[in-house]
């Protein structure tokens, strides 16, 4: 398969870079690489649509952009040069396996960085992962929805999950996440190849759904009916300044608000289920 490489310089890289980066992901590019000037984006050559890149590329804080057709192999070698650890507090460190054994974690991932979204670089993951560390996930049955990497899967293992369902509808995910839940000895993660669609029939205490605020928004029903009551709904993949709307949609489908966590214009909020 062939993909583009997106390579975008900016004026100022705060706020600016999330932005754009999150308009990408919903047009269908699929992965990043952040640069000391700007981000380089990722996308199948089948999936590039021009006429949503001018909208886009003409934000005024655009100083140039550049659009190159590159192989699948180039771009794998050019993510693991660019990948670097990844720490959350002093709670969890995402490493690949070309990098040193940090100490002083509670927990360490290793992953093989790959075509996928949710290295731990982006600002919603590192919401996630953090936030499982507050969560009792002891013996508890977990959804991870569009698990990508697979690091929220991992992580809810390790902190004692009894079992992580972790689909994802893309290929590459679905393939580097088990490939990464090998890596980490993990033993109680299905990982599907899907959607929502998967869903039916299944029963969890806690659902993890890190994806863009429109399908968060189309798929709380199907979060409603597959949570336990005063089961745990967080969710993440969007700006802070989407909170209201996300809370009166999530509120027609039985969730509570519990509270919010940000960080650089990113957020999760926390619900629980009635």
């Amino acid at each position: 398969m062939k993909y583009l490489e997106l390579t975008v310089h900016l004026k100022e890289t705060e706020p600016w870079r999330e932005i754009l980066i999150a308009e990408l992901a919903e047009s269908g590019f699929e992965s990043f690489v952040e640069t000391n000037s700007g981000f380089s984006g990722y996308i199948p050559a089948e999936s590039y649509k021009p006429e949503l890149m001018t909208e886009i590329l003409k934000h005024d804080q655009i100083v140039n952009s550049s659009l190159v057709e590159i192989e699948e192999q180039n771009w794998n070698a050019e993510w693991e040069k660019n990948f670097d650890p990844v720490f959350v507090e002093k709670k969890l460190a995402i490493i690949a396996p070309f990098h040193e054994y940090p100490s002083g974690f509670e927990k360490v991932i290793t992953i093989m960085p790959k075509m996928s979204f949710g290295t731990g670089h982006h600002q919603t993951t590192w919401l996630m992962s953090k936030a499982l560390f507050d969560l009792n996930l002891q013996q508890k049955d977990i959804l991870d929805m569009g698990t990508g990497t697979g690091i929220l899967a991992i992580l809810a293992e390790k902190l004692g999950a009894a079992s992580v369902y972790a689909p994802d509808i893309d290929e590459w995910s679905y393939l580097n996440a088990i490939e990464n839940c090998e890596s980490n000895d993990c033993s109680k993660i299905q990982v599907v190849k899907g959607g929502a669609e998967t869903l039916s029939g299944k029963i969890f205490h806690i659902i993890l759904a890190n994806i863009n605020k429109n399908v968060l928004v189309q798929q709380f029903s199907v979060y409603s009916t597959s949570l336990k009551s005063d089961g745990k709904l967080l969710i993440s993949g969007f700006f802070e300044t989407d909170k209201e709307e996300l809370v009166e949609q999530a509120q027609k489908h039985g969730f509570v608000f519990e509270k919010m966590d940000t960080r650089e214009g990113w957020a999760l909020i926390h619900f629980k289920k009635n």
